[in-house]
């Protein structure tokens, strides 16, 4: 449930911000938030479009042998989320500036009221989408499907109304403090499904165990009782892992730190008004 309602509220709530920019830019427009919900409504119809090819993709590669096509999702979902958290890293600030940009353009009559429609389908049509891919790999792993749904509608409602927030002035914490936050937290659960993906492929008999279990904690803290829970949700905690899930979890969350220090080492300083 913690992974589902992390990925919905950290997309959610970058489509919002995308949103309450573009809204706080082109107040006193007229007819503003007719465009506004229009582009919010196909974007959401595109998710669903995506969803339900995802449906079908998953029912025609049921010949492809279940643990292999589980662990090409986590593994597409992996790539996602490294890519998702170093783009960000670089370009959060940009994505930013370019929409309160935008914003003032269909404000001052540079550009048409249709550029505000596109741009908000667009943001959450990308937003959507990854979420449907993420929440496919959690499903590919043996998580409940209404955990999973109860979870992502806590995402969904908590993005919101941080997003709403943001834009009422009702928060002074910069938005960046958000994406920092949720950024740690996604590159553990990144790390999680890299090594769900290492399992999937040992249980395949595609990778060797490199010891099965590398350790054993259940007599200390087993990873179902309560504590264990939080850390796997928090951590990908298990009490005995295979050494190929340690190597794994380990390989991929010192790639993707590493390539979000190298870009916001690189990244470009921008304007302060971004927050």
């Amino acid at each position: 449930m913690f992974a589902s309602a992390l990925i919905v509220f950290r997309e959610t709530l970058e489509a919002a911000l995308i949103l309450g920019i573009l809204a706080a830019a082109t107040r006193g427009v007229a007819g503003r938030g007719r465009w506004l919900g229009s582009g919010v409504a196909l974007g959401f119809l595109g998710a669903l479009v995506v969803a339900g090819l995802t449906d079908r993709i998953a029912g025609l590669a049921d010949g492809l042998g279940h643990e292999m096509f589980n662990a090409a999702v986590l593994a597409i979902a992996v790539g996602m989320l490294a890519w998702h958290n170093i783009w960000m890293a670089r370009h959060g600030r940009e994505m930013a500036c370019d929409a309160r940009q935008l914003g003032r353009a269909v404000s001052s009559g540079t550009l048409s009221m249709t550029a505000l429609t596109i741009a908000v389908a667009l943001a959450v049509l990308r937003e959507g989408a990854e979420t449907v891919l993420f929440m496919q790999g959690l499903l590919s792993d043996g998580g409940g499907s209404g955990s999973l749904v109860a979870g992502g509608g806590m995402g969904l409602a908590a993005g919101a109304a941080v997003g709403l927030a943001l834009y009422a002035g009702m928060l002074r914490i910069p938005a960046a403090w958000f994406f920092t936050a949720t950024s740690g937290l996604i590159l553990l659960l990144a790390a999680t499904m890299a090594s769900q993906m290492a399992r999937q492929l040992m249980q395949a008999d595609v990778l060797p165990s490199l010891a099965a279990p590398l350790w054993d904690l259940h007599t200390v803290l087993p990873t179902d009782s309560a504590i264990g829970i939080l850390l796997h949700s928090l951590v990908g905690y298990e009490a005995s892992p295979a050494g190929i899930q340690v190597l794994f979890y380990v390989t991929a969350a010192a790639l993707i730190l590493a390539g979000m220090l190298r870009v916001n080492v690189r990244a470009p300083v921008r304007s302060p008004d971004y927050r």
